[in-house]
């Protein structure tokens, strides 16, 4: 049973930066950091065959499995008994040394019991074979940057989880890192998403220890972390109905359920897993852990150190632009049916909403100029020149200021503060006629300060083009001495 959740897709105008570093992360520790594995694998394997251990140590893995089968009720290693024992009828003494070299849980029960296992003088022998050949082994990176849970250190919490047992084992963790990564790393940025990564890789390597305490086993992989993401994924949607994609068996679809029902389900599955699936290798616990802290991680502190951004919620821009298109047109509508009061509260609303399309503005400022004697269309007109000033939309703020001033003027007069805006733009668009015409408007609102700065530029320009009686006019309105230049 697989069941993943399918809500979002992915924007790549915005990558997904830190969870496209982490799977590099991982990507380049395995080819580089891990690539001697196969090599010391092989090594040990072949200084196993040349000594004479499989012979020393086949009845005692036998016995050792058949033990670990019935006292301890490890029903996952019947199908390990099974395929030893195929193994010694067919005297596949490869096969047997396989299985034999690695494992370390049976390594160290022969440690402890070497003194009931052989005589003086095999135990000798077994010891000076054996111990060259662990030393070997223990050089797997696995075990020098995995967790093992009899040798437990902080640095080996956060390594282990870059670490991976072969291609499949990663290509695997990648794709859900990825398919989880994306959407956790868009609510809660970078910096708290990578945190949050790691601490839940921390909280599942320390579950899974308390499950395993004194196993010489190592854990690597990615998983617990990525059971973290799928615990943070759905207490970020909390109780909201969102997509899944399920696998079961031989039917796979998608569904719909509230985002929270999926984490008892997830939980439930890696428990009886670890208690009834059998010895596959698999770390349910540290998923459990994972899956857990995740949970708790935004359920816990998602009001606090781990908060959800606020623009995660909003919709995709595709989704704003169909909302949007679908909004404008019904405005657009209302207008053609010339209810012009609807019409106005309508692209009033989107203006709110939308407040970066400028079109909207436009629409509310033709209807306010319907009634030129109100004071709204004074309101909408200063609107609409700020923003045309904003994105430098010059000859549009100038067309708006005079057809103000033909139409409304008379009824509430612009501010100095308009008339000056309009000036400094014509003169920035090298429009000045315009910006003359600005200043004589400026010059009877009696704003003094106002109409003496503008003097000086107005001057100031005049003289860099050299037209010395413009200068001396803009000059002598400043009530000072007339320069020729």
């Amino acid at each position: 049973m697989l069941i993943v959740p399918a809500e979002n897709v992915i924007n790549w105008k915005r990558p997904p930066w830190a969870t496209l570093g982490l799977m590099l992360a991982c990507f380049l520790v395995f080819v580089f950091y891990q690539s001697d594995d196969d090599r010391i694998a092989e090594a040990v394997l072949d200084n196993y065959l040349a000594s004479d251990l499989v012979d020393l140590e086949s009845p005692v893995y036998e016995n050792y499995l058949q033990r670990q089968i019935g006292l301890e009720n490890a029903s996952g290693m019947t199908d390990r008994l099974e395929r030893f024992q195929r193994a010694v009828k067919k005297q596949d003494t490869v096969s047997q040394a396989g299985m034999m070299a690695f494992d370390m849980s049976f390594y160290r029960y022969m440690q402890e019991n070497r003194d009931i296992l052989w005589a003086s003088a095999e135990r000798a022998r077994w010891q000076e074979l054996r111990e060259p050949i662990h030393t070997q082994t223990l050089e797997l990176s696995s075990f020098r940057s995995g967790l093992v849970p009899a040798e437990l250190t902080p640095s080996t919490l956060v390594s282990y989880q870059f670490l991976h047992g072969g291609w499949g084992h990663l290509i695997g963790n990648m794709v859900f890192l990825f398919m989880l990564g994306f959407t956790v790393e868009k609510a809660l940025g970078i910096g708290r998403y990578l945190i949050a990564y790691l601490l839940c890789g921390i909280v599942s390597g320390l579950v899974f220890t308390a499950f395993s305490l004194g196993s010489p086993i190592p854990l690597v992989g990615a998983s617990g972390s990525i059971a973290g993401l799928m615990g943070m994924y759905v207490a970020i949607y909390g109780r909201q109905t969102i997509r899944f994609f399920g696998f079961f068996w031989v039917y796979f679809n998608y569904f719909r359920a509230p985002a929270l029902a999926m984490l008892p389900v997830w939980l439930g599955k890696e428990i009886y897993d670890y208690y009834f699936a059998g010895a596959t290798g698999i770390a349910y616990m540290a998923h459990a852990g994972g899956l857990v802290a995740g949970a708790g991680v935004i359920l816990l502190l998602g009001r606090s150190w781990f908060q959800v951004r606020e623009s995660f919620y909003e919709p995709e821009q595709e989704a704003q632009d169909q909302r949007f298109t679908a909004s404008y047109a019904q405005a657009m509508a209302t207008l053609g049916r010339m209810e012009f009061d609807l019409a106005k509260a309508q692209f009033g609303a989107l203006w709110e909403r939308y407040p970066e399309r400028l079109v909207l503005l436009e629409h509310l400022y033709q209807l306010a100029k319907l009634r030129p004697d109100l004071p709204e269309y004074r309101a909408r007109t200063c609107e609409l020149m700020n923003e045309a000033l904003r994105q430098k939309l010059t000859e549009r703020l100038v067309e708006v200021w005079q057809e103000y001033l033909a139409k409304g003027e008379a009824h509430h007069p612009l501010a100095a503060g308009d008339h000056n805006r309009v000036l400094f733009a014509c003169l920035r668009s090298d429009n000045l006629k315009l910006a003359e015409k600005a200043f004589e408007r400026l010059r009877s609102s009696g704003d003094s300060l106002l109409v003496e700065e503008a003097c000086q530029l107005l001057a100031d320009e005049f003289d860099k083009r050299q037209m010395s009686p413009k200068a001396r006019h803009y000059r002598s309105l400043l009530g000072g001495p007339a320069q020729a230049i």
